[in-house]
């Protein structure tokens, strides 16, 4: 294990009627700009729950972030922000608000051109607005992290930066805002939580027992979550409450401390996205089997591992157990009715060299633990997932 440092200042409140305790936790005097995305958080009832929560204070509403959210549109809320002299941002959604509310909270301060915060990856970050995010979709972790994905619609851009100025100060996590998303987006937060543990777990070895314990109690939650959420009854709270609470596990930082990381999945999942707009989790579920085909030699010993502590796997030899893996993971995002090949998409082989081209663009020349996934692994990671 690596030496490391780890932060996370964020305050949890889960459960049930939670979203009430904003009163208790935003200042009376604050100037208040609830973002959000479009009209589910309206029709839900969460909004009126946060305005009724928020009581007498003066807030402002933005809504319109989209699922990929876009720096125009983010720009805008800028706007707004300084106009209002909003001194707290709330973000009401799920990953794509949070991320959004994330950058906006670094832009209103900045000092030129905000693009630079994605270009940076955030390193040009000084200071940002104090947010807090109420969470109504499981998936990106985003609610206990410092992390943020933007887009840019005009340059078909899509970047990430992290800041420690912009973690979360509290985050709502009530299980029963999911009750009414539709399947689709569940099951996608279901496969990008799974990936989100993989990437910082299904490496090499690093004698790192206790992220590694942790990693396989996730997956083995997440496995059993996914056997069962599209059969269950939506309004199932246990089953959806520990569906949120791993998501937000899976990408807090502390599977990830100590350890080198993965994250060639993300990186050629976004270029998938931004090209040709396909859901990011689904993504993820073309790529990431694909590239443990490509990587079963480097990432052997770990395969083997996850085969034995999390699927039981000991008989047989151990080219069996890898194939039997792999083919494991493809059977749960399938099982999600997520594809997990390109063809599904009506993209060929004459569709990857454009995300070739924009992973050279955004420097993505060397990616994955090893930084050995060059452009040309990353073309025969595509040509697997044909």
């Amino acid at each position: 294990m690596e030496n490391f440092e780890f932060y996370n200042p964020t305050k949890i409140l889960f459960g049930k009627g939670m979203i009430a305790k904003l009163d208790e936790q935003i200042a009376q005097d604050a100037r208040i700009l609830i973002l959000y995305g479009g009209s589910s958080a309206e029709k839900s009832g969460t909004l009126a729950e946060v305005r009724q929560a928020l009581g007498e204070r003066t807030f402002f509403e933005f809504g319109g972030i989209e699922a990929n959210p876009a720096y125009e549109t983010l720009m805008k809320a800028v706007d707004v922000a300084r106009k209002e002299k909003v001194d707290f941002l709330l973000a009401v959604g799920g990953g794509s608000v949070m991320d959004g509310t994330k950058f906006v909270a670094a832009a209103v301060p900045f000092q030129g051109d905000a693009w630079e915060i994605l270009t940076s990856q955030g390193a040009a970050v000084k200071q940002a607005l104090p947010l807090a995010t109420v969470v109504t979709l499981p998936a990106t972790g985003s609610e206990m992290n410092n992390i943020s994905v933007i887009s840019r619609k005009e340059t078909g851009d899509k970047l990430a930066f992290n800041s420690e100025h912009v973690f979360p100060v509290f985050s709502v996590l009530d299980p029963t805002r999911t009750f009414s998303l539709p399947m689709r987006q569940v099951v996608n937060g279901v496969a990008d939580s799974f990936v989100h543990v993989m990437e910082a777990y299904l490496t090499y070895p690093q004698d790192a027992m206790v992220q590694d314990r942790y990693s396989e109690g996730l997956l083995l939650s997440l496995l059993e979550i996914g056997q069962r959420i599209t059969t269950a009854s939506t309004e199932d709270y246990d089953l959806r409450a520990n569906l949120m609470w791993v998501a937000t596990q899976a990408l807090n930082g502390l599977i990830g401390a100590g350890v080198k990381q993965d994250w060639a999945t993300h990186m050629i999942g976004h270029e998938l996205t931004a090209k040709y707009g396909i859901d990011h989790a689904r993504t993820l579920a073309v790529v990431f089997p694909a590239l443990l085909k490509e990587k079963r030699a480097a990432k052997s010993a770990k395969l083997l591992q996850y085969a034995e502590r999390v699927l039981g796997l000991r008989d047989g030899t151990e080219d069996e157990r890898i194939d039997a893996a792999i083919r494991q993971i493809e059977s749960f995002f399938e099982g999600l009715e997520i594809p997990v090949r390109l063809s599904a998409y009506d993209i060929g082989k004459d569709g990857i060299a454009p995300i070739i081209s924009q992973l050279e663009e955004h420097g993505m020349v060397k990616i994955g633990e090893g930084q050995d996934i060059t452009l040309d692994v990353s073309r025969s990671i595509l040509e697997r997932a044909l």
